[in-house]
């Protein structure tokens, strides 16, 4: 017969030993000995607040006042020596010259120019309202000045400059266009040719366009994602050469 068993209980589990961590050996540098040597050896020379033999100042150079500002340097003799620039003003010892007299009457000189001078014309002016201040009618802008002027609707010389270098630079342009197309022997497409690329390109993004507008409302699955994502870069492609197609009417082809 079977050995009867204890029946199982928390309370008849034997007792676990408990295990602590062993501590690795603590770090200890190599240079410790050393270290220590040297600083006990300097300390010595410490202890009186700073090094035992200081050179002591003489008390006869004491702090005096004053001595800690900048002094300017001393003059040279060169300075001294220059003269100084003649004056425009008159000097105190200088004596007005007298004497001179002049024998013109200026109250004749002065009544005959007064009656020959032609009379000083008045500033026209122009007011806007019956009390009114006064205003100079040249500044006014009312007089038509400007379109008496010579060069009046004359086309600026910068302008002419510029257009001038226009002209220049657009048929340097087609030179360069010819030769490259002499060279490269590029084929340039017809208006017929052109319109009807167009036309081909628009009836493309037409159909792409009824492509994308068949698709679902509601787009949950990779394959219908990368489908859509085609779909969008077609259009993009197809309204980006339309658009530079409509907009250069001159197109270059390679003549293969």
């Amino acid at each position: 017969m079977l050995a009867q068993r204890a029946p199982e209980s928390i309370h008849n589990l034997p007792p676990l030993e408990e295990k602590r961590p062993v501590k690795p050996p603590r770090y200890i540098s190599t240079f410790r000995p050393s270290v220590k040597r040297e600083a006990e050896k300097n300390k010595a020379q410490w202890k009186t607040m700073g090094p035992a033999k200081v050179a002591v100042p003489s008390p006869k150079k004491f702090l005096q006042k004053h001595s800690k500002e900048p002094k300017l340097p001393a003059r040279k003799k060169e300075q001294d020596s220059k003269k100084l620039p003649a004056l425009s003003v008159p000097r105190r010892t200088d004596h007005p010259v007298m004497g001179i007299q002049s024998k013109k009457n200026f109250i004749n000189t002065n009544a005959v120019a007064a009656i020959s001078g032609l009379p000083k014309k008045p500033q026209p002016i122009c007011v806007d309202r019956r009390q009114g201040d006064k205003y100079l009618l040249e500044t006014s802008g009312l007089v038509p000045k400007y379109i008496k002027k010579k060069d009046y609707g004359v086309i600026p010389k910068y302008i002419t400059q510029r257009n001038e270098d226009t002209k220049r630079a657009q048929k340097e342009y087609e030179a360069s266009i010819v030769e490259q197309l002499k060279k490269n022997a590029m084929k340039r497409l017809s208006d017929e040719e052109r319109r009807s690329l167009l036309q081909g390109l628009k009836k493309n993004w037409e159909e792409v366009y009824r492509d994308f507008q068949r698709l679902s409302v509601e787009i949950d699955t990779i394959p219908k994602k990368l489908y859509k994502e085609k779909l969008e870069l077609q259009m993009k492609q197809l309204e980006h050469d339309i658009e530079v197609i409509e907009k250069h009417k001159v197109i270059y082809i390679a003549n293969e």
